[in-house]
């Protein structure tokens, strides 16, 4: 493990800086622009179901980008079967790492015997896990959990669901490090509701000092992903990265290197992708959605925001919006 104090740039392959899946989201225009903000960053698809990759729109479920690469298809399911024939899929649409959902808490994945509860069932992930790894040979699987489910508060059990993946060839494990309530909460307060626990991967770390492990789970800001380093391997950002995206680039500068660029050179670096979605007939609101965070916080942040949303969705709406919201920002950074 390395600590805070340590050389503030690491390289990326043994440090993860990820962005974690949201459903609805985290589409390919939201990773494409994260990845011009985030050069080593891991950008994670909103959970897909094995079902769907398998009969459903493909070219809609796993559109991606060539720019959004190291980029992971994250999967919900419990048939390890059907998990290994979606895996051979999305590893022959290119993606570069397999996740398994075993952490949303939602209804409709409890419903279908997938998501969070399958932290009960750990031999059953672990066969997925191991079907999956046998159907993509030298692309990664790796699982997303909990801390356990309602009032599962014994480490040895959650202990024993690693061990048993483990076991069956996983190697990364993000941990969302808290636990999920299947009864009584709804998605949002199941993000807020349980407490966190970062110290249950801290322990997971030391004593499984070969598994590489990632926290995911309420990091606000830099400081405090950054001091998670000092006991993982690295660090998930969810609703912080999308809502005050700088962040990303401002924690892929201080881990890996490089120079700090100004949010406008940023948002005209995405100007190439953003124009050629748009010829392709995207809309702009579709691209323009995802940047509506970049100035959080800046002078000029609510006029840019305002600009977009309530040009972006008019008919011809094109890069030149971007550019007269870009003009408010300066403007008022300038007085």
């Amino acid at each position: 493990m390395r600590g805070v104090n340590a050389s503030p740039v690491i390289a990326a392959d043994q440090l993860r800086l990820s962005v974690a899946p949201m459903m609805d989201w985290t589409d390919s225009h939201c990773r494409a622009f994260h990845r011009v903000l985030a050069p080593h960053a891991r950008l994670y698809t909103e959970m897909v179901h094995a079902n769907a990759v398998i009969h459903g729109d493909r070219a809609r479920l796993l559109a991606m980008d060539p720019s959004e690469h190291p980029v992971a298809l994250q999967l919900g399911g419990s048939e390890p079967a059907l998990l290994a024939q979606a895996a051979r899929i999305a590893a022959e649409a290119g993606f570069d790492e397999i996740n398994l959902n075993c952490g949303c808490p939602s209804d409709r994945v409890q419903a279908g015997r997938f998501g969070a509860c399958l932290m009960r069932e750990p031999a059953l992930v672990a066969d997925s896990v191991a079907a999956m790894i046998a159907a993509v040979p030298g692309v990664p699987v790796t699982v997303k959990c909990r801390l356990g489910v309602d009032d599962d508060h014994e480490w040895e059990r959650f202990l024993a669901f690693i061990d048993t993946v483990a076991a069956a060839g996983c190697r990364t494990f993000v941990v969302h490090a808290r636990n999920a309530w299947l009864q009584g909460l709804s998605p949002k307060e199941n993000r807020e509701v349980p407490p966190l626990r970062y110290d249950w991967a801290y322990r997971l770390k030391r004593e499984r000092p070969a598994l590489q492990v990632v926290v995911n789970g309420g990091i606000a800001d830099a400081a405090e992903a950054t001091a998670h380093l000092a006991h993982v391997d690295g660090a998930m950002l969810g609703r912080a990265a999308y809502h005050t995206p700088y962040l990303l680039h401002a924690l892929d500068v201080r881990w890996f290197g490089g120079e700090l660029r100004s949010r406008s050179e940023l948002l005209r670096a995405y100007r190439p992708y953003a124009e050629a979605q748009l010829a392709r007939g995207v809309f702009l609101k579709h691209i323009t959605r995802h940047l509506l965070g970049l100035f959080a916080g800046q002078p000029g942040g609510r006029a840019f925001r305002q600009v977009l949303s309530e040009g972006a969705h008019k008919p011809g709406a094109g890069w030149a919006l971007v550019e007269q919201a870009l003009a408010l920002t300066g403007r008022a950074q300038a007085a």
